[in-house]
């Protein structure tokens, strides 16, 4: 699955050029934090992992920038919720 990161959109995008994309929108609200706010899949491309992968280049895009990560969008918290162990680590104090 192709991933790209549009920096300035600040969006996660996947899917083929001819597909409107399923994305993972982000917001950076204060020094060293990201707040996943979005995710979106289409319906007819829903249940085949788009949404685990944009969330998965998300978080590894958080650690690779040492910046501590706050869920926001509902998909998000219940997939750092899923795999605690692996992202504990760089998950926003509460």
């Amino acid at each position: 699955m192709n991933i790209q990161h549009n920096a300035a959109s600040q969006l996660f995008t996947a899917g083929e050029a001819h597909q409107p994309p399923a994305e993972l929108a982000y917001e950076l609200p204060a020094p060293g934090l990201v707040d996943f706010v979005h995710t979106f899949v289409p319906e007819a491309r829903r249940g085949q992992g788009e949404a685990d992968a944009l969330a998965r280049a998300g978080l590894a895009f958080a650690r690779a920038q040492h910046l501590r990560v706050r869920t926001s969008c509902a998909f998000m918290a219940a997939f750092v919720a899923r795999h605690h162990a692996e992202y504990a680590a760089i998950l926003e104090a509460v």
